[in-house]
């Protein structure tokens, strides 16, 4: 996994840093490390990193990816990590943690992608989202993925000053915040997907089916 500068890119505005969550409780899991589950021969983690260095292959103009993990959990080398303090405070101020990481590293990309460890294929939308949100211009904040009815906050790619202003308002993270009240103030649309690429492994079942290669 490259974490390569993106002073490189025709324009670092256009340059996307991938914030990917992995903490959490693992409670449906028994308290499991989610990351750490192995499923299809690799850790949940592992798969949406290969694959984000996978579309970095081909072309699509990625920055720096950054992990909100405890210590415990392992990374590459080159893969940043970031946590909120104190832990355990929620998805947004896990996102607010890796924003403040990557917002010291030079030059800062002018979006981030999030993403979550427990759905593996995820990162497979992100060049729509990439596209969607370069057409739309500044008239957007976000572009994110939308399963059905189901909007996926978390599965989005986000202008990185509005996100961060959403995040943390004033520099300081919120905690235990719904992302879903959190991002209200941005103007974000949603980019129909397929369920396959959405689904999240939150329990045992989910992880034996998707094993398996079955939905549950």
């Amino acid at each position: 996994m490259s974490t390569a500068d993106p002073a490189g890119a025709a324009n670092v505005a256009d340059v996307a840093d991938v914030v990917v969550l992995a903490g959490g409780t693992g409670r449906r899991l028994g308290g499991a490390s989610k990351p750490d589950v192995v499923v299809r021969g690799a850790r949940l983690l592992d798969h949406v990193l290969a694959g984000v260095e996978r579309l970095r292959e081909q072309g699509l103009a990625l920055g720096r990816v950054c992990v909100v993990a405890p210590a415990e959990v392992a990374l590459p080398g080159d893969v940043l990590r970031a946590l909120e303090d104190p832990p355990l405070g929620g998805p947004v101020a896990g996102i607010a943690a890796g924003l403040e990481l990557l917002g010291r590293c030079v030059p800062v990309a002018g979006l981030t992608g999030i993403l979550t460890c427990d759905a593996p294929f995820s990162w497979q939308v992100l060049p729509a989202l990439h596209h969607a949100l370069a057409k739309a211009g500044p008239e957007l904040d976000g572009v994110c993925a939308r399963d059905g009815e189901h909007t996926q906050y978390l599965l989005g790619l986000y202008r990185r000053r509005a996100l961060a202003a959403a995040v943390a308002p004033g520099g300081v993270p919120l905690r235990d915040t719904a992302v879903r009240r959190a991002l209200r103030p941005l103007r974000i649309a949603a980019l129909p997907v397929s369920r396959d690429v959405v689904r999240d492994l939150d329990t045992w079942a989910e992880v034996r089916a998707w094993d398996a290669g079955r939905s549950e």
